[in-house]
């Protein structure tokens, strides 16, 4: 059984005041509160950075900013209720990398580990080896961005695949009507890339490897987040709301800075 979210939090709430460079005495002659010294929205960027740095993410390629971006999304998704509040694992997408690099992270935010890395396709119409347009609309076979929450696995033309609702309106809201799902495919891998020099490329689904089809279906399905980034000027969510996403992991907290977000 995982642990929960809040145990971690106060972990790292402890681990924070230890780094402090205050000394014990001025602490406590002064009183002070530790919630109250900082903002929410503080504690927030030390959560993110120390996941960040505990599950070696910049080693593996994941920008700060993007996964600033996908942890904020996965706090407001469950803070509007609409993921369970035992989900611990996000999936991270980063379409402006280039195809022939793994551009996929699963991480689990419990025990602050990188669970997989690995290639992952975008839709034929977003571009070549680079993923430039993005699309909501049917038929476009383009990728497209934001939140989606992972739902059940079933057996289509393109073998066990995984369903996906997206979460942003009017970016990838068409997720289930399009088909837009998680499976394995012959043209995302090694030898792809070796024959091509980039991935082939889907009707807007983030294919992943046939060899590790199964165990990112089995670790992602049933309600976790997945967060896709691209550039694309245009996009925005109401999932990036760091107010929020704040205010949840850390109720109570010195909400100065989020009142003026």
């Amino acid at each position: 059984m995982r642990k929960p979210l809040g145990g971690l939090i106060c972990i790292l709430l402890i681990l924070a005041i230890a780094t402090i460079s205050w000394k014990p005495a001025e602490i406590n002659k002064h009183n002070i509160d530790f919630k109250k010294a900082f903002s929410a929205r503080e504690l927030l960027e030390k959560y993110v950075s120390n996941v960040y740095e505990s599950a070696h993410l910049q080693g593996s390629g994941l920008e700060l900013d993007v996964f600033n971006k996908a942890v904020t999304g996965f706090m407001n998704l469950k803070a509007t209720n609409k993921l369970p509040q035992t989900s611990s694992i996000l999936t991270v997408v980063d379409l402006t990398k280039s195809s022939h690099e793994k551009r996929m992270w699963i991480i689990d935010m419990i025990n602050d580990e990188l669970l997989i890395n690995t290639w992952v396709s975008h839709g034929h119409g977003s571009g070549d080896d680079m993923a430039t347009s993005f699309s909501n609309k049917i038929d476009s076979h383009q990728s497209s961005l934001g939140f989606y929450i992972t739902d059940d696995v079933y057996y289509g033309k393109n073998g066990r695949s995984l369903r996906l609702d997206g979460m942003d309106a009017g970016f990838n809201s068409n997720a289930r009507e399009r088909a837009i799902v998680v499976h394995g495919a012959d043209y995302v891998g090694e030898n792809a890339i070796g024959q091509i020099g980039r991935l082939g490329r889907s009707y807007g689904c983030p294919a992943v490897s046939p060899e590790v089809s199964d165990k990112v279906i089995d670790i992602i399905k049933n309600k976790t987040v997945m967060f896709i980034n691209g550039n694309d000027h245009r996009y925005n969510s109401k999932f990036l709301d760091q107010g929020l996403a704040a205010s949840y992991v850390f109720p109570g907290t010195n909400s100065s800075v989020i009142a003026s977000l």
